[in-house]
């Protein structure tokens, strides 16, 4: 009797391990991160009036390269948001492996809730990165048609106040504008430590007024912005630290005052910042 119950468990944990073992694995595959930063920056622009921000989200991908995500932030100041608090990014697009090039094209909804009417748009992008030996490379273009979003609706930063404070009437309400970013990324680690050099180069074509939110994705009309830092793996953590500057002096953003600057200081909040991070990821 003892035998033939050593024998049933036998065959019942051998036909479990081979079911185990047939058990076909998931098409799909779910990653995110969360992060703590001390400044949110968004193409060498504060979006926070150079205060802390907590992000997050997630992306879930298919084998086929098909995938879809979301990504959110606090916001603060510039301009107020049209009264929104949160961004809120829906993404989605297809990556596909070219020889030693990934090739990555897609779209994202950026959704600031609650804010003005007509604060949301649509970007496509499309991205080409790679291996140079040790080194990361990534270039990338995103080009958004013509929207009310990125409209010129007030050609300066004292229009929108007297428009929120009933004295006045926008410059131009409807309009409708395009924007164009054009960007490269690096990043390489040091051999044999958990530390990564990176750095960033990006350039803004579009709106050089204010959208209905008070604010517009590339202030001046046109500018630069760039980023070298390093980031260091702790464990699951992962800290960095980045200096971020743009091109945009004082003077090239006087009409957009008091928009763009800090609501405590004053002072500019495209100019040159260290900012600090701590994320993980899963």
């Amino acid at each position: 009797m003892i035998k033939f119950f050593a024998g049933a468990a036998i065959a019942l944990m051998a036909s479990t391990a081979a079911f185990a073992q047939e058990e076909p694995t998931s098409p799909f595959t779910v990653t995110g991160s969360a992060a703590l930063v001390s400044d949110y920056r968004f193409r060498g622009v504060s979006q926070t009036d150079e205060e802390m921000a907590i992000q997050g989200g997630f992306t879930v991908s298919h084998e086929s390269g098909a995938y879809a995500g979301v990504w959110g932030s606090n916001l603060s100041g510039w301009g107020t948001f049209g009264g929104a608090n949160m961004e809120l990014d829906l993404v989605a697009g297809y990556a596909v492996s070219v020889g030693d090039a990934t090739i990555d094209v897609g779209l994202t909804w950026y959704m600031y809730p609650g804010g003005a009417d007509k604060t949301d748009f649509a970007e496509p992008y499309i991205k080409v990165s790679g291996m140079a030996g040790p080194v990361k490379l990534l270039a990338g273009v995103a080009y958004a048609p013509k929207q009310e979003a990125l409209g010129k609706v007030y050609f300066t930063g004292q229009n929108y106040v007297d428009v929120a404070d009933g004295i006045d009437t926008p410059d131009d309400p409807g309009d409708k504008e395009d924007n164009l970013y054009l960007w490269g990324d690096v990043s390489g680690g040091i051999p044999e430590t958990p530390i990564t050099l990176k750095g960033h180069l990006g350039f803004s074509s579009g709106n050089s007024g204010l959208g209905p939110n008070g604010t517009s994705v590339a202030p001046t009309g046109e500018y630069w912005d760039w980023l070298i830092g390093a980031d260091v793996a702790v464990g699951p953590v992962t800290l960095g630290v980045a200096y971020v500057d743009t091109s945009i002096s004082w003077d090239d953003s006087r009409y957009l005052q008091p928009n763009f600057s800090s609501t405590k200081t004053g002072k500019a909040i495209a100019g040159p910042q260290v900012v600090f991070s701590a994320s993980v990821a899963f």
